[in-house]
């Protein structure tokens, strides 16, 4: 498998059960994604936080906005995590020096609803945030809406019972690909001067790399299961912790208690060991990365 190419076809976990066709995103509101926080503004603090509705906006194109609109570096602007542009996205930013208030001329001079403005403590840093919530909405179907009901009804039991692949989606890896080409570049090291792209084309490449892991993964039904040297996660506390017996831990992923993650390579990546160390070691051989150039390479690394 080439890893050259990011467009690699990404396999469905339910192709045995009948689908429904249609069409995804025919219009912003057809897909819609809302932050959920990791906690809530405190109310005190020399950051604004500001809930913030549009369509048709990347995150980044948000920050530039927001930073133009007060005079303040884009840098000092925060938020938890990058949104689609073809989308209805409910996001948080935050914004130093500003009371809510402030918030007032979003809502006169750009085309974003603000929902609620409150101060907090601390700048908004990626990461910060538990998930997304998606009201997605599948236009054209191909078949009646009753039929349409009972088959997605029979995905969504399978998808509770196995869990769903969690791929970067093709946005992220911009046109053609082009950000997975010079991705990998940057992640050795030859990357642009700016920093927020440098480390765009970086994730682009370790997402692409992830992908790749996880159709393996898929392909060699060893998605629902568990092997020695894993490094799962705990739904409930996020902690993390290698496997060392699948057969006693495989109960707990089964009931969605714990889940194996797939790496985002870098130099301080924690990386799986013994029979899942297999898969990783595969990804990076066959995308030419060996250990000289993981030591060496621009990117700490993590786990997804």
């Amino acid at each position: 498998m080439s890893t050259e190419s990011p467009l690699i076809p990404l396999p469905y976990i339910t192709a045995e059960l009948p689908g429904v066709g249609g069409q995804l995103k025919a219009e912003p509101s057809a897909f819609i994604v809302e932050e959920i926080p990791v906690y809530d503004a405190s109310g005190e603090g020399s950051h604004l936080y500001v809930s913030l509705t549009r369509e048709g906006w990347t995150t980044r194109k948000v920050v530039e906005a927001l930073a133009s609109l007060y005079g303040i570096d884009r840098g000092s602007v925060g938020y938890a995590g990058l949104k689609d542009r073809h989308a209805r996205c409910t996001q948080t930013f935050s914004l130093p020096n500003l009371q809510p208030e402030d918030a007032q001329r979003i809502q006169d001079e750009l085309s974003f609803t603000v929902n609620w403005a409150r101060c907090h403590g601390n700048k908004l840093k990626v990461g910060h945030l538990l998930g997304n919530r998606f009201t997605i909405t599948v236009s054209g179907l191909n078949v009646d809406p009753d039929t349409a009901r009972v088959r997605a009804s029979a995905i969504a039991g399978a998808i509770a019972g196995r869990g769903v692949p969690n791929f970067f989606g093709a946005q992220r890896f911009g046109i053609e690909g082009q950000n997975v080409v010079r991705g990998r570049a940057a992640f050795l090291g030859n990357g642009p001067r700016e920093k927020w792209l440098n480390r765009l084309l970086i994730s682009a490449y370790q997402s692409h790399l992830f992908n790749i892991y996880l159709v393996q993964r898929i392909e060699q039904d060893l998605f629902s299961r568990l092997l020695d040297g894993d490094v799962c996660k705990k739904a409930d506390t996020g902690g993390m912790f290698e496997v060392a017996d699948p057969a006693a831990e495989q109960p707990r992923f089964d009931r969605g208690e714990i889940s194996y993650t797939g790496p985002l390579f870098g130099k301080k990546m924690w990386a799986a060991t013994r029979a899942a160390a297999v898969l990783e070691n595969t990804t990076l051989a066959d995308a030419g990365i060996g250990e000289e150039e993981l030591r060496r390479c621009r990117a700490d690394g993590a786990r997804r």
